[in-house]
């Protein structure tokens, strides 16, 4: 018996009279190969459906036999939809080039060598990795709620210069009412204590960009002192150390840092009078660097 005449996946598309690049992708998307390390895989479905490795004179490729026809998925009537950032920019009218920054600004995303990447946060968030199946350049794709998400709507409504009124959860943080922002900053920020201030002109001198009082994109309504997209870091200055409400504050906070796994830099009165040589260091923790 003569064994079976087996087919590369381009010999495949030629013989169907599709291009090739259709075919990987439709192989792709049916989830019978895939990529990885820059070199395409049998997926265990894949052999199951009769693909093979054979070697021919660039290295190992996937084959199928003559007469292989790609198994009928039967479509997951359950699978939540994942959105694309082009699409969630359509949804938000903004560019998909800008809706990534917005992403990543919040921490749910960061840039790869080509394409983004998905973060720990971004997986909280429902994210799931892509990859194009021609160019293997990786993005994310998002589930129908991240449009509901008031962090995200906050950030895009900033990025348009949208002026909303105060509502009452402006209210919940009582600190941040009872001390009003009256220390100007070089950069031009005002802030609530002159150790905040020497903070963000520290960071302004480095060349740093930073936001004051950043919220968090979380659904608690809580505020960082700063927070530098770069490296998604968050700096906290603790003051008031004899302040039982305040202590109180302070911890109610470090247990929502320490919940979502952010970037903290803790910094205090004795700090703030070194911060030449606190802060490159700690900062290059998180790949910031300073000077």
């Amino acid at each position: 018996m003569s064994e079976e005449k087996r087919l590369s996946t381009t010999q495949l598309a030629k013989l169907r009279g599709t291009s090739q690049e259709h075919m990987f992708t439709q192989l792709t998307a049916q989830g019978l190969i895939e990529k990885k390390d820059d070199k395409w895989q049998l997926t265990d479905a894949g052999s199951a459906a009769g693909g093979v490795y054979l070697s021919g004179k660039y290295g190992q490729y996937v084959a199928w036999p003559e007469d292989f026809e790609a198994p009928v998925l039967q479509a997951k009537t359950d699978a939540p939809k994942l959105l694309t950032a082009t699409v969630l920019g359509q949804h938000f009218d903004v560019s998909a080039n800008k809706m990534n920054y917005i992403l990543s600004e919040l921490g749910w995303i960061k840039k790869g060598l080509k394409g983004w990447l998905v973060t720990e946060q971004g997986k909280k968030m429902g994210a799931d990795q892509g990859e194009d199946s021609r160019s293997g350049i990786p993005y994310v794709r998002w589930p129908e709620k991240i449009i509901r998400i008031g962090a995200l709507k906050d950030s895009i409504d900033n990025i348009k210069g949208v002026d909303k009124p105060k509502t009452d959860t402006d209210k919940m943080d009582s600190f941040r009412h009872k001390f009003e922002a009256t220390h100007r900053t070089t950069d031009g920020h005002f802030v609530r204590s002159k150790a905040e201030m020497l903070i963000d002109n520290w960071l302004y001198m480095a060349e740093i960009v930073h936001a004051y009082e950043r919220k968090l994109p979380i659904e608690e309504e809580m505020y960082c002192d700063f927070y530098i997209p770069t490296g998604k870091v968050y700096i906290e200055f603790w003051g008031y150390e004899n302040d039982a409400k305040y202590q109180a504050r302070k911890q109610e906070k470090l247990t929502i840092y320490q919940k979502y796994n952010f970037n903290l830099i803790e910094l205090t009165d004795k700090d703030v009078l070194n911060l030449d040589d606190i802060l490159p260091r700690l900062l290059l923790k998180y790949g910031v660097q300073a000077y």
